[in-house]
């Protein structure tokens, strides 16, 4: 693990997004992130907006803006909060960037002349006053089942039932309201997903041991249920235009449809996988800017994703259950099928500098609001800027990654929200180092002190404290991130325990040197805190870190036990910080309950 490549899925564009996409895949990536690199390990996180598809034509017709102008202004807005809440992506790229169009452009051609892409003919929904196809969501009308007069041709968001365009009475085009529609035929490319399914099968298999069983069990559920191909093209006019004048034939020696595929532009959930590696390629093209060397070719994003270079990497992927199956099906089709070639029954490697398949995949349950579900589109739940208008991030960090849904769904209740924080973030961590270094203020001039030996108490301490450090340390690196929380606030409450038993502020009436001991162990507890609680609380552990005069980010702490609780040397400068964490109180809770609903609003 000499090097860690870390990908979120990419949240889309249309939209601030809600604590359920925090806890379902960025949260958790940048914990995950913040911990590689503190242990020393160069790391890469990357992330994205994910720009192309309908909802991004209909979200920005209804904000009157085309979809370029749309997407740039939503993903200054995502990368914004992002960073607002401490998500320490080292590159936040776009779908719809140069490099992905090339990436996305040249897979497909890879695929078509390895015989992978196949021409067939579909039936959609024509707008003859709109002169093009559209896509089931841009069909509206009623729904057969409920009478609802808003529903989309894919599904009815009031009745929740799957439809399909025909089902709809009184269909009309959701572009421009015209009832003139009909059914014709268009041309489309479909990745030959059923020939993987037995790659597939052996490496999804291989991996049981290492992924969660959510991840399996939903990968190998499709599988059972028989691999389709699938369409890869769709009748947009925002997306990566299929380039097929370029490809050569496959090995049936036939060539596209220029005139059959003219205009079509790839299926959103064909591009923006691909984007994970375009945007590597487009942080290294920003470091070569910052360099002064804008325009060379800087090759270092594929020292990430290809061949021998990559080997020492380890590639860890965060999603929600819902975008498992196109990272175990849909992504790998593509990249097995730009790495290998099958001939008969038998794959042989055709790519000399093949690209890298994930390693480690962490798939989340929902968290959802109130037992119903966040919901983007009807504006349900707690949103990112909201939240950050309420209280500082480290508040909604903390909450989100001890309540991760990794095992089954989580639920946000505004009561169990405050009670956590303020007993976690308030209670135990804040109050515990404002006690010591105030009470080092008071009484020894705010430096650490020297003087005493430790004793048994401190021999316990150092023993509980490495024990619990060690567990923290293993539960962080098999990314199971509800445990890790568990760990750090019980080390927490060590801290709090030790200075209880050890009472400073009793001591010091009648053996000053006791008291020195007490209060330095206490310091370096403090300082320890800094280095283990960056993961989950950044902003909160740099002012801890600042407080006892330690770097930040620090590293992360030995496992050997050497120097966990004497890093702060005899003479040290400290000041207490300002107040780490306000309790959030009832009337707080009353008037958010007000504003966002409650149990009645799920």
């Amino acid at each position: 693990m000499s090097r860690i490549l870390i990908t979120s899925a990419l949240p889309y564009i249309n939209g601030i997004k809600h604590l359920g996409t925090l806890a379902g895949s960025m949260l958790p990536a940048d914990v995950y992130a913040r911990f590689q690199r503190s242990r020393g390990r160069e790391t890469l996180y990357i992330c994205a907006t994910d720009e192309h598809g309908t909802p991004t034509e209909l979200a920005a017709a209804e904000a009157g803006q085309d979809p370029a102008t749309f997407c740039a202004e939503q993903h200054e807005v995502q990368h914004r909060l992002g960073r607002a809440f401490g998500l320490s992506w080292d590159h936040f790229g776009r779908s719809s960037s140069p490099q992905n169009h090339r990436l996305t452009q040249r897979f497909a051609q890879q695929l078509w002349e390895s015989g992978f892409l196949e021409e067939r003919v579909t039936q959609q929904v024509y707008s003859n006053a709109d002169k093009r196809f559209l896509p089931d969501r841009y069909v509206i009308g009623t729904c057969p089942h409920c009478g609802y007069e808003a529903a989309r041709g894919d599904q009815c968001e009031n009745c929740t039932r799957v439809l399909d365009p025909a089902d709809l009475l009184k269909p009309r085009s959701a572009v421009s309201g015209s009832p003139d529609i009909e059914i014709r035929g268009s041309k489309h490319l479909f990745l030959r997903q059923s020939l993987f399914a037995g790659k597939l099968r052996s490496w999804i298999e291989s991996k049981r041991t290492q992924w969660p069983n959510l991840v399996t069990s939903i990968a190998l559920k499709w599988l059972d249920e028989g691999l389709q191909d699938r369409g890869i093209t769709r009748d947009l006019e925002w997306g990566v235009p299929v380039n097929a004048w370029d490809w050569g034939p496959n090995p049936e020696g036939k060539t596209p449809d220029i005139e059959g595929l003219a205009g079509k532009v790839f299926y959103v959930w064909f591009d923006a996988p691909i984007e994970y590696i375009a945007a590597t390629w487009e942080w290294a093209e920003d470091r070569a800017r910052e360099a002064g060397r804008e325009g060379a070719q800087d090759y270092e994003w594929e020292r990430w994703w290809r061949g021998e270079a990559a080997s020492d990497v380890t590639y860890v992927e965060f999603m929600g259950k819902d975008n498992v199956p196109f990272h175990t099906v849909g992504f790998p089709c593509t990249l097995i099928g730009v790495n290998e070639r099958l001939d008969g029954e038998r794959w042989t490697t055709v790519n000399p500098q093949p690209w890298k398949l994930v390693d480690q995949l962490k798939g989340f349950n929902w968290l959802d609001y109130y037992g119903g579900k966040f919901s983007t589109s009807q504006k349900r739940g707690v949103f990112m800027d909201h939240a950050l208008e309420l209280l500082p991030a480290d508040y909604w960090r903390w909450w989100v990654t001890a309540n991760t849904p990794e095992t089954s769904d989580s639920t946000f209740t505004w009561e169990q929200f405050r009670d956590q924080v303020n007993a976690d973030l308030a209670d135990v961590l804040g109050n515990f180092v404002n006690r010591i270094v105030k009470f080092t203020e008071n009484r020894f001039d705010g430096v650490v002190p020297e003087g005493g030996e430790p004793g048994e108490l401190e021999a316990k301490l150092e023993d509980e404290v490495l024990g619990k450090l060690r567990e923290l340390t293993g539960y962080l690196e098999e990314r199971e991130f509800r445990k890790a929380a568990t760990a750090v606030r019980q080390l927490w409450v060590l801290g709090n325990q030790y200075l209880t038993e050890a009472a400073p502020w009793t001591a010091i009436k009648t053996d000053r040197d006791r008291a020195a001991v007490a209060v330095r162990y206490g310091l370096n507890l403090v300082a320890l805190f800094a280095k283990v609680s960056e993961p989950f609380i950044p902003f909160a552990a740099e002012k801890i870190a600042v407080a006892v005069g330690e770097s930040f980010p620090g590293r992360w702490p030995s496992l050997d036990g050497q120097g966990v609780l004497s890093a702060l040397e005899p003479g040290r400068r400290v000041q207490a910080p300002e107040v780490l964490f306000r309790k959030v109180e009832d009337a707080q809770v009353a008037e958010w309950l007000e504003r966002f609903g409650g149990p009645s609003a799920a």
